[in-house]
């Protein structure tokens, strides 16, 4: 664990063996009995699933239900609201309070129930210093990097938390909730003029393609390149399609920005060679296809590899500017959107990405309208940046806030 520094006077160093209750996951083989259907949020005899998806999705009702006659979850893993839990598998030492959700709930995968069990520990105390990065500097220390990043409740249990007396913690809060509240307002003004500017590029985008609309002939993304296709994941048990990859390997998550920036994984050739994957060439634009990554876009920076959430389009750049391609799709976007299907997870899939069909002009007034939609789109962007900049200040503000409180310095 990372060092303990020296308290203030009155302060003292606890162990969250001493300090708190933990439950993580409790299964005992009854999943036969999951439910999904939002029909049974009213009845006994189910409780909600609580995962981090619910908490991710603002608790928008798509909730997972398990029947309580067959799922042990009454003794030793039922939430009531304010609790506090932890992600502990991949989004490590992501928390949040459960909401009143008007039904019993349970805990779900991959996840710690936290609760006090010393009077002299108030709970929003505690949610405050998981936020913290003192907290986060010694959760690392226990934190296993394998596939996925975890940890279990035995080395959580070796962690500590900096504790004042039971007034200086209310004090602590209550000012740390007047500053924070603050700043959560100027984030929210700048995160709204990032939402207008969008919403300003949406406009000019309505307004040049609806110009073009009708006006030529219109044809399928399949019609420019016959052999577009998906990517594909190679084993993970298999170590040789991984260890020192030198292939950049894209999931849809990475596709945020004009062009790829260097992946987060990396296959080797024998992973390409043996499974399904598939090597997209420089310039080719890479479509995500599933759930809230459907029809993000970046245009590979260099050679690459995807998943099979991700379709690659590359076109002849002497019949289709890819730019051109790019801007009508985003156009197109909230049309393409609504042909997803599925019942717990909205995708699209590689036909209905084939089959899209875009307005096709001759190639000078496409490269025409990408010098005027790039001039507009760089202002958009700087302007962007700029917010993006000033939140990225005021959340390292809260951030260093918060190390001077659970340092005796607030």
């Amino acid at each position: 664990m990372s060092k303990l520094y020296e308290l203030p006077d009155g302060w003292k160093w606890t162990t969250f063996k001493e300090a708190l209750y933990l439950t993580d996951y409790v299964s005992n083989g009854s999943f036969a009995s999951l439910k999904e259907n939002v029909s049974y949020l009213k009845t006994k005899d189910y409780a909600i699933l609580v995962r981090l998806k619910d908490f991710s999705n603002n608790w928008n009702n798509d909730y997972v239900y398990v029947d309580k006659h067959s799922y042990d979850f009454l003794s030793k893993s039922s939430l009531v609201e304010s609790d506090i839990i932890m992600c502990n598998v991949g989004s490590v030492g992501l928390h949040f309070k459960v909401p009143d959700l008007q039904q019993p709930m349970t805990l779900g995968p991959n996840s710690i129930l936290i609760k006090p069990i010393i009077d002299n520990l108030e709970k929003s105390f505690l949610y405050l210093y998981f936020s913290s990065n003192i907290f986060k500097d010694f959760l690392k220390s226990i934190t296993a990097t394998t596939a996925q990043p975890k940890f279990n409740k035995t080395g959580f249990k070796t962690l500590s938390i900096p504790l004042p007396p039971l007034q200086e913690q209310k004090r602590i809060g209550l000012k740390l909730d007047t500053l924070f509240e603050k700043i959560d307002k100027a984030i929210a003004l700048h995160k709204k003029n990032m939402d207008e500017a969008d919403v300003f590029m949406g406009s000019v985008l309505n307004d040049v393609f609806g110009e073009l609309n009708g006006q030529y002939e219109k044809r399928t993304l399949e019609s420019f390149n016959k052999k577009m296709s998906s990517g594909g994941t190679p084993s993970r048990k298999e170590k040789a399609y991984w260890e020192n990859g030198t292939i950049d390997w894209f999931s849809s998550g990475e596709l945020n920005q004009l062009y790829t920036l260097p992946a987060k994984e990396k296959i080797t050739q024998l992973g390409l060679d043996k499974t399904s994957t598939k090597l997209f060439s420089k310039g080719t634009l890479l479509i995500g296809m599933y759930d809230t990554a459907a029809m993000k876009m970046s245009i590979l920076s260099i050679d690459g590899s995807c998943n099979q959430a991700i379709v690659g389009f590359k076109p002849d750049e002497n019949e289709l500017n890819i730019f051109f391609t790019k801007y009508q799709l985003e156009y197109l976007k909230k049309e393409i959107l609504e042909q997803r299907q599925g019942v717990r997870q909205q995708n699209l899939n590689l036909t209905k990405i084939k089959n899209i069909q875009i307005e096709y002009p001759p190639l000078n007034i496409q490269q025409k309208t990408v010098t005027y939609l790039d001039e507009i789109s760089q202002k958009v962007e700087k302007i962007k940046l700029v917010q993006k900049e000033k939140m990225e200040s005021l959340v390292a503000l809260k951030a260093s806030i918060l190390d001077q409180a659970f340092r005796g310095e607030l």
